[in-house]
């Protein structure tokens, strides 16, 4: 293992589940509204990650139309079997779960089959996962209300057998644990077997200050389960604020090839005012966007979008065609975005209006949901202006903070994060500032939902007529 800093993939990227094959680790991650959707990365040493693909890359896979942007693809678990690969994962609506789809592969990196859909009654709830025994028999687990939580607790988890020659759950239906915490909801159950005994791993004191990783364990793999007295086995509810990394939880295990057993987990960064960690990847990242299509780590909301396209014929760069479709909407919306990794960063995007008319708008935008976020945008006024306006959307309501002139067809525009704020900046011949926005605006204490940060490009347009031209984006990490 060689010498490491966490985060090992930083960014958005919740929910980890891992498997090994061989000497390759591949890793799954929550996605939410984002599409493509459930990010698959590749590992030789669970430190480097690559992105590999997605599982849902079809729109005819799963439906996220008119979903916020926490909703959607939750928590989904990545399992290897017999020579092929199993991800198993919940679409949420309503912060709750709708209907738990299992999808297939041969090869990680795609394609991974459309998904079969377990029955609502049968697999209702959350945080879905398998397990494959000695035998060869395959267990699913997850987490759902108790029936007596007066009695037990809010959460329990639950196991059926899972038939994988039909792709239905089959036989009884066994209540596993109801948590180390009475009075917490469990979740995230994952099972592991180490010298005859079942070990059965979940998550509790929600997502947040007390989220914690607890234990129980059992002879039989359908129980009873008694809880570890260890438990909590890994937390950060004890430490104090100055600590970098909050809300540690939701792990998932898996043994390397000498035996050893590591753990991935979720975490949180640290609030304002923190020194900031050092980044595990600091090198700066340039698209001119000039293949074929955009890279694994660009995603865009709810679906695929025909508003984007690139490289365009003798320049390159990206063409954005404006959407009626705002980003205040459950739709899909001419916008693309990229995770924030760094806490420290500089983003910045060389863009053009092209023939710009009142009601159009085109630019960079801090995204943390459909009703909160943030856009530096080139418009024009109704006698001919053109302008960078900053603008703030807060409970889906928008306040223009800032706007500074631009003479030049093409602007810089740029957004500079750290501890405290984002400042937004157009360069324009010159550097001006536009304004800026405190970062706790866009944590989930203030904002709620479960996604943290996206960085990226958008284009409105009431009529929906107008188009816009990025010649580059740029992400830039540690830029102090």
């Amino acid at each position: 293992m060689p010498t490491f800093s966490n985060p090992v993939l930083p960014g958005s990227r919740p929910d980890p589940s891992i498997c090994r094959v061989g000497a390759d680790y591949y890793l799954v991650t929550s996605s939410f509204a984002y599409f493509p959707g459930l990010p698959v990365h590749h590992s030789r040493d669970l430190v480097d990650w690559t992105p590999l693909g997605h599982v849902v890359d079809r729109p005819s896979q799963v439906s996220l139309t008119g979903l916020d942007v926490s909703d959607g693809l939750w928590a989904a678990t990545i399992r290897h079997h017999e020579g092929t690969f199993y991800v198993v994962v919940t679409l949420a609506r309503g912060r709750r779960g709708s209907t738990t789809h299992l999808f297939t592969a041969s090869d990680p990196a795609g394609p991974w089959s459309d998904p079969v859909a377990l029955d609502a009654l049968d697999a209702e709830g959350i945080d879905p996962s398998l397990f494959f025994d000695d035998d060869g028999r395959c267990w699913f687990t997850a987490c759902r209300d108790a029936a007596e939580p007066e009695v037990t607790g809010p959460g329990e988890l639950w196991m059926r057998e899972l038939d994988l020659h039909r792709q239905e759950l089959t036989g009884p239906t066994y209540a596993l644990w109801y948590g180390a915490v009475r009075g917490a909801w469990v979740e995230a159950p994952h099972l592991y077997k180490r010298d005859g005994v079942y070990h059965l791993i979940a998550a509790e004191g929600g997502t947040e200050h007390h989220h914690a990783v607890t234990a129980a364990r059992a002879e039989s793999v359908t129980g009873p389960y008694t809880t570890d007295p260890r438990s909590p086995l890994l937390t950060h509810r004890h430490r104090g604020a100055a600590e970098p990394v909050h809300n540690v939880g939701h792990a998932d295990l898996v043994d390397t090839p000498a035996g050893e057993t590591w753990a991935v987990g979720l975490s949180e960064r640290l609030p304002a005012g923190v020194a900031a960690p050092p980044a595990q990847d600091g090198r700066p990242v340039r698209d001119d966007f000039a293949g074929p299509a955009l890279g694994p780590e660009w995603t865009g909301l709810r679906g695929p979008t025909d508003h984007l396209v690139f490289p365009l014929p003798g320049e390159g760069g990206l063409s954005i065609r404006l959407s009626p479709e705002p980003l205040t909407s459950t739709g899909t919306p001419a916008f693309v975005a990229r995770p924030q990794q760094h806490l420290r960063m500089r983003a910045a995007a060389l863009v053009r209006l092209t023939a710009p008319a009142p009601g159009q708008e085109a630019g960079l935008v801090v995204f943390q949901n459909e009703r909160r976020h943030a856009t530096l945008a080139l418009t024009v006024d109704g006698d001919g202006t053109r302008q960078a306006v900053l603008t703030a959307v807060d409970a889906g309501i928008s306040t223009r903070l800032g706007a500074v002139p631009v003479t030049g067809t093409e602007v810089v525009l740029a957004v500079d994060g750290d501890e405290a704020a984002y400042a937004f900046h157009v360069e324009d011949g010159a550097r001006s500032t536009v304004g800026s926005v405190e970062r706790p605006f866009f944590s989930t204490e203030r904002a709620g939902g479960f996604v943290g940060v996206h960085l990226g490009l958008y284009g409105t347009s009431g009529t929906g007529e107008g188009e816009a031209h990025v010649r580059w984006f740029e992400y830039v990490p540690d830029r102090d």
